[in-house]
């Protein structure tokens, strides 16, 4: 049989593809779990510069994951963008994504902070931090994540819920450096120095630092940073009575966690969401991506100015790719639950 017809048909197709990809609809159909005020003018500047009209559905990671479930391939969705690579995975597990093809974000976005198959990228970072008492702790007491466990702590610790997709992102980082067995003995030690049951989000563990209802708590960076930008007196006496820790900084680094992205498997727009993207990447928007929640973008030649950020400093960075953690994601909540770990 003759190659020609073959290659005729397969040229005719990708360019009909192609075609299709460019007589898209000015339009961009975005799952969002971000519901930031500063993300306004980031979608209105991609609207500007590209003439691509955004509409959005706005609401918690595991809200939107069931959304997409339910619909499945009549999904409206092209892009779907969350805030932790567990749920990442797990839209990947799902089957969601379609494979980016871009040089642009392969030249932009570190390695780290993408996943090694394509199918989403990270564009803005935060870090799992250790806050503690400043009346009752210094930092050398609580250099690491592993001291949290230590019997010093005992009825001394706070945290969230360890079925929370951002301590099922450290476990799985403590899993990779540690292995299962010694990352289990962290979360048995952990459970045993809880000085109440895990309740609430990281900003409640602050709070209850500051309150001496515990000595120390795992936080997100950016709900420290909040913090520190608020102009209300009652957070201006908790910054005053709380101090932060980048942990093991003479080890691995600090676990860092990611907001990111990727295109729907069914998604009736392909070209302008790689387009969208690709803008996520850019200067302006990573200025505006991380900074409307006092993150860090990805993009390393990019600054933010963020007063609150510098207060905190630079840290070692656990150089663990991201896309390790979503991995680990089913062996670390059988960690949690073993644990106790509720």
């Amino acid at each position: 049989m003759s190659r020609l017809p073959i290659l005729a048909t397969a040229l005719a197709a990708a360019f009909t593809l192609a075609t299709a990809h460019a007589a898209e609809e000015p339009v961009l159909n975005l799952y969002s779990a971000r519901h930031y005020q500063t993300d306004e003018a980031l979608y209105s500047n991609f609207t500007k510069a590209t003439g691509i009209k955004i509409n959005r559905i706005e609401a918690g990671d595991e809200q939107l994951l069931e959304r997409l479930k339910t619909e499945g391939a009549n999904s409206p969705a092209d892009v779907l963008l969350i805030v932790d690579a567990a749920r990442l995975w797990q839209a990947q597990q799902l089957g969601l994504f379609q494979p980016v093809k871009s040089e642009l974000l392969a030249k932009r976005i570190p390695t780290k902070f993408r996943d090694p198959d394509g199918n989403w990228d990270g564009f803005s970072y935060r870090a799992r931090v250790i806050v503690y008492d400043k009346a009752k702790l210094k930092p050398a007491d609580v250099p690491t994540y592993e001291s949290l466990a230590g019997p010093k702590l005992k009825g001394q610790v706070c945290v969230r819920s360890g079925s929370h997709p951002y301590n099922l992102s450290l476990l799985g980082s403590l899993i990779a450096h540690l292995g299962p067995e010694k990352a289990q003995a962290w979360a048995n030690g952990l459970v045993a120095n809880l000085a109440r049951a895990p309740k609430g989000g990281d900003t409640d563990q602050i709070k209850a630092v500051a309150a001496g209802e515990c000595s120390v708590a795992l936080a997100n960076s950016y709900y420290y940073a909040r913090i520190l930008r608020s102009s209300k007196p009652e957070d201006k006496e908790i910054a005053a009575k709380t101090g932060l820790v980048w942990p093991d900084q003479a080890g691995a680094g600090t676990h860092v966690n990611i907001s990111g992205a990727g295109i729907m498997k069914h998604a009736p727009h392909p070209g302008n969401a790689t387009k969208f993207l690709e803008y996520l990447a850019s200067d302006e928007a990573q200025r505006y991506f991380a900074g409307g929640n006092n993150e860090w973008p990805v993009v390393p030649t990019v600054a933010v100015d963020n007063p609150a950020l510098a207060a905190l400093g630079t840290f070692k960075i656990d150089p663990l790719p991201i896309a390790t953690l979503g991995k680990n994601t089913v062996e670390a909540q059988k960690i949690a639950d073993r644990a106790g770990w509720k």
